[in-house]
């Protein structure tokens, strides 16, 4: 289990990639075998479902806070109709964003709600997205008797313990390779057992490719850089990651 990969959450739509049989090219040739394809509206989330042909893609779907505006119960009704397909792992992205959405918090904590409680219902893990909303998003996920992944985390590690005690998994992405980015001295405190490796494709490509197109072909840097900072081999991190995704998804390799 120590010899490729796993982005366990990227955005690989049509609008972002003109070819995604090249994206996945390049990724199988730096050693990374499957890909987690998060949706997050209803568009997105039947794009998601139309790749999961492919044998390289598992799915997350859900509604993000950032649409708590414009998604309907229809769009509900398909993350809920899709519970029981085999290569949809969870739900999400979802979660609260307070950074330009002050105003529809009571909004957003309703529509989390929903998809926490479908979650629940169907025994499926979480995929969260938190920006300026932890106490709530802490308050919310403890009325809920599921686990999941706090997606893109970059919080104290007063935080993250928080999150671990109550099962969570952290997403690590490019973000800890960013120069001006404190949060390696977090992760440098967090065992590997509660880490998964993200590259949130095609937002926050790692160093040194910043400011170029992020692709899931990057987790192998994001890798190096975590055996680096843990003083392991990438086959360790590689091995122990990948453990971590079977234990929260199931075993789907």
């Amino acid at each position: 289990m120590n010899n490729f990969f796993v982005d366990t959450h990227a955005h690989i739509y049509s609008e972002y990639y003109a070819d995604i049989a090249d994206v996945l090219k390049r990724a199988e040739a730096s050693g990374i075998k499957y890909i987690i394809n998060a949706g997050c509206d209803g568009k997105s989330n039947k794009e998601v479902l139309n790749l999961l042909n492919n044998s390289a893609f598992y799915g997350v779907i859900g509604i993000h806070p950032e649409n708590v505006h414009e998604y309907t119960d229809a769009d509900l009704t398909l993350v809920e109709e899709n519970c029981q397909n085999s290569k949809i792992l969870g739900i999400g992205e979802i979660g609260l964003d307070y950074h330009y959405e002050k105003t529809s918090k009571e909004e957003q904590i309703k529509l989390l709600e929903a998809q926490l409680k479908i979650a629940e219902k169907y025994h499926k893990p979480v995929v969260i997205h938190s920006r300026e909303a932890t106490q709530d998003t802490i308050d919310t996920l403890k009325k809920y008797h599921i686990k999941g992944v706090i997606h893109s985390f970059s919080g104290s590690l007063e935080v993250a313990k928080i999150y671990i005690k109550m099962g969570y998994l952290l997403g690590v992405n490019g973000v800890i390779t960013f120069k001006n980015s404190n949060i390696k001295d977090v992760y440098r405190e967090i065992p590997l057992e509660n880490i998964i490796l993200e590259t949130d494709s095609p937002y926050l490509t790692p160093h040194p490719y910043r400011g170029s197109q992020n692709e899931p072909k990057y987790i192998k840097n994001i890798a190096e850089f975590m055996a680096e900072l843990k003083g392991i081999t990438v086959a360790e991190v590689a091995r122990q990651t990948n453990e971590n995704i079977i234990k929260l998804f199931g075993p789907i390799f």
